[in-house]
């Protein structure tokens, strides 16, 4: 009798253990956009993104097989619906940083904020600065102006990055890259809330 006590109380010990302990994860699943077509990326980044992916990581550069390529890392936690079609993106993409300022400047004011860029060789474009924006649709429109800064010499950056510091942007990212008509330039892209 005791025994058999004993046998159940030990099954009733597992089975509430087994109700209180924490639901195990199950971990990231990531998918890899590659491409040498900046035009293609876009539309498969929002295709991810309708399954419930979200950007992780930009890159651009030489691999072994695919050249010069746009590479985008997103991942989604599985089985978890909740992302599914919140996110949208938007990639910016141009070999005269002339005309990026505005392109962002339309995004901004569509609700879409930065997420990352790079520069890598296009299959069409030549050398680009690619810049990927990303907008949750079930949150309200948050608004951001944005300062594209570029230049061929450090010591002008220095002044122009204290100036847009003293009006409110933070720096968001910077790359360097060949433009077709700057030569060598530092791109730094800046953002403020609208307002400040």
């Amino acid at each position: 009798m005791r025994v058999s006590t004993l046998a159940i109380g030990a099954g009733l010990l597992l089975a509430v253990s087994a109700i209180a302990a924490p639901a195990q994860t199950e971990g990231r699943e990531y998918r890899l956009l590659a491409t040498n077509r900046t035009s293609t990326m876009e539309e498969e980044m929002n295709e991810a993104a309708a399954v419930g992916f979200r950007v992780n990581a930009v890159m651009g550069g030489e691999t072994s097989f695919g050249g010069s390529e746009a590479i985008v890392i997103m991942s989604r936690i599985p089985n978890d619906s909740s992302a599914d079609g919140r996110y949208q993106y938007k990639l910016l993409a141009t070999n005269r940083t002339s005309t990026m300022q505005e392109e962002m400047q339309e995004a901004g004011d569509a609700g879409f904020e930065y997420v990352g860029q790079t520069v890598f060789n296009s299959t069409f474009g030549g050398q680009e600065v690619a810049v990927v924006l990303e907008r949750d649709v079930e949150e309200e429109l948050g608004e951001y102006e944005y300062l594209l800064l570029a230049t061929k010499r450090t010591s002008t950056m220095q002044e122009e990055l204290q100036e847009a510091g003293e009006n409110n942007f933070s720096l968001v990212g910077m790359t360097v890259h060949g433009t077709t008509f700057g030569g060598n330039e530092v791109v730094a892209i800046l953002r403020r809330s609208r307002g400040q």
